[in-house]
């Protein structure tokens, strides 16, 4: 009998006996497991997140049918399957009005029940991947358009800023061969001046690379050795935060792909989450194997990612920095894409932002 799978389900009911039922036969077969005995309990944990609710059509604080409809209206890729002791047609057309996934009796038959709910999972998981493959094709679009438009704006750009540059290394080089007395009120605007030109040229490599990316050839890559050379740049760092630094690899853990690349998609992933860390506070990278799949996750204590702004997190020029070209994360987006890998970043209850990089292993 094929299981429901790794699954968070509420069950919502005033019947003590049957909920403790239940909650053995789901909990058996590996699934989070919680419960409610009204309506309003059952908006407080709907609230927290689940993904299928089995919910009796008659509570003692209102009716099943509204309560799957504000379940689904707090967390729109549930599933809601009612559950009835006295079957009508009333009660069928009250669940199909309800938006309801299936409608079974009490008490049903294990089998049944199981093998409902694994639908119901089936379903949000299609659900979801279909938004997530909407929402991966949106942003494809937005980073090729951006693409297209910066590699024709990037020579018009880097030629007066080349200009700038070199008039500015004539004006220093004037200003030195003035009295002593008179160069320091000279001398700083000009170190802001370079300072700025340093940081538009940065920012316009950002730019470039983000637009044409060069081509590789894949080799096989040892990503302990990789992890420990990211964590050598950047231990010293996190050290200065005050921020406690941890990493973990397995020394035979390896990838295909590019050395260089992977690096700065690492490191570029632990400065941002060294960045949303507080003093006192903690960032981790850790890797695993999962079959073909090699696994690389850094998570931190942060305050996470606002939850309006995760779904654009690898759109060009999108930042919830104070300053910043916003073209961090859509590069290592697009590396990590190069290589036949999948990025994703979520909040984690408890702590701040788990970023995860999927990258397939060398014969995968």
């Amino acid at each position: 009998m094929p299981s429901p799978e790794s699954a968070r389900i509420l069950v919502v009911d005033d019947n003590a006996a049957l909920v403790e039922n239940l909650i053995e036969i789901l909990a058996a077969e590996g699934t989070e497991v919680s419960a409610a005995a009204s309506c309003a309990e059952a908006r407080l944990e709907a609230a927290k997140g689940l993904d299928v609710a089995l919910v009796d059509l008659h509570l003692p604080d209102g009716e099943g049918g509204q309560l799957a409809r504000e379940i689904k209206e707090l967390q729109p890729g549930s599933e809601v399957i009612l559950l009835t002791g006295h079957a009508t047609v009333e009660s069928a057309a009250a669940s199909v009005r309800a938006g309801a996934f299936a409608y079974l009796m009490k008490p049903c038959a294990t089998p049944d029940l199981l093998m409902t709910v694994q639908q119901a999972m089936r379903h949000v998981r299609l659900q979801r991947e279909k938004i997530e493959l909407a929402r991966r094709t949106q942003v494809a679009e937005k980073l090729a358009a951006v693409g297209t438009l910066t590699a024709g704006l990037s020579h018009e750009i880097r030629n007066p800023l080349n200009a700038a540059a070199l008039q500015l290394n004539v004006l220093e080089r004037r200003v030195k061969k003035l009295p002593a007395d008179l160069q320091k009120n000279l001398t700083e605007p000009l170190l802001l001046v370079r300072d700025e030109i340093r940081r538009l040229d940065h920012i316009l490599e950002d730019f470039l690379q983000f637009a044409r990316p060069v081509a590789f050839t894949p080799r096989t890559v040892s990503i302990g050795p990789l992890v420990q050379r990211v964590s050598s740049l950047l231990r010293g760092d996190a050290e200065q935060r005050g921020i406690a630094y941890e990493s973990e690899c397995r020394e035979d853990l390896a990838v295909t792909g590019d050395e260089g690349r992977l690096q700065q998609v690492l490191v570029n992933v632990v400065l941002n989450a060294l960045d949303a860390t507080l003093r006192g506070g903690w960032v981790r990278l850790k890797c695993r194997s999962e079959g073909p799949v090699a696994v690389i996750t850094v998570d931190d204590s942060g305050t996470g990612v606002p939850a309006d702004a995760l779904p654009h997190v690898f759109e060009p020029f999108f930042t919830t920095k104070a300053s910043g070209s916003g073209l961090g994360l859509p590069i290592v987006h697009a590396i990590v894409t190069q290589h036949g890998g999948d990025i994703r970043i979520a909040n984690v209850a408890g702590a701040g932002a788990r970023v995860t990089i999927r990258l397939p292993r060398p014969g995968s």
